[in-house]
């Protein structure tokens, strides 16, 4: 390895390690700092986006650039670890409530829907209400339609459309409409925690009384 090459590997870590340390000592940069070893780390990358250039600036958890939320974030209950639309291509609307529970995983280009047209007049939209469980991941494409509730370890498979309820959780689901196509063994589920646990860019030990104040969920 030349002495060039040497040189620029040393500097990249100092300045990853001056990053890091900036992250640590700056509060409202801890988030970047605490989630870097977990599912859905919360990057310079997307807090710059956000915060600074102001794409989803009123949501209160991370959503990359080119997803959407519409609606009021008062509406969304993000559980631990959980990011509607930290993947590219989302779009969660947010006209009636949606709550998600703890470490759910949301891929790329999926839709939450929480409210449609009324059928007789497509100027009224009527509110429902989403329910979506702990430990869920919601493939790539999937679509999560108003009234749908999913249960704790429910698995939707990519491309797969959400018509109807599945609350006793512990499947994989498929299709449109989605079917169960597999049970889990709730036995073999884990049930694991993060090191640092937040929800979005709240503190865990803090979001009971942020949810007081700025949320109707």
């Amino acid at each position: 390895m030349s002495f060039l090459s040497r040189l620029g590997g040393r500097i990249s870590r100092e300045w990853a390690n001056l990053g890091w340390f900036i992250a640590r000592t700056i509060p409202m940069l801890h988030p970047i700092y605490d989630t870097r070893e977990t599912q859905t780390p919360i990057t310079a990358r997307i807090w710059f986006w956000q915060k600074v250039m102001g794409y989803s600036r009123h949501v209160y958890w991370p959503v990359h650039f080119t997803s959407m939320v519409i609606g009021s974030q008062e509406n969304v209950y993000c559980g631990i670890e959980t990011c509607p639309g930290y993947s590219p291509g989302c779009y969660i609307q947010a006209k009636g409530k949606i709550y998600i529970g703890d470490y759910t995983q949301i891929a790329a280009n999926v839709g939450i829907i929480s409210a449609n047209h009324d059928l007789h007049d497509n100027r009224r939209s009527i509110p429902s209400e989403v329910h979506i469980g702990a430990y869920g991941w919601i493939g790539m494409n999937a679509m999560i339609l108003p009234g749908v509730t999913l249960g704790d370890f429910t698995i939707v498979g990519a491309g797969a459309v959400v018509t109807k309820s599945f609350a006793e959780g512990y499947c994989v689901l498929a299709g449109n409409p989605a079917r169960i196509i597999r049970k889990l063994d709730p036995a073999l589920c884990v049930r694991h925690r993060s090191a640092h646990e937040y929800n979005g860019y709240v503190k865990h030990a803090e979001f009971d009384a942020f949810r007081r104040r700025h949320l109707a969920v």
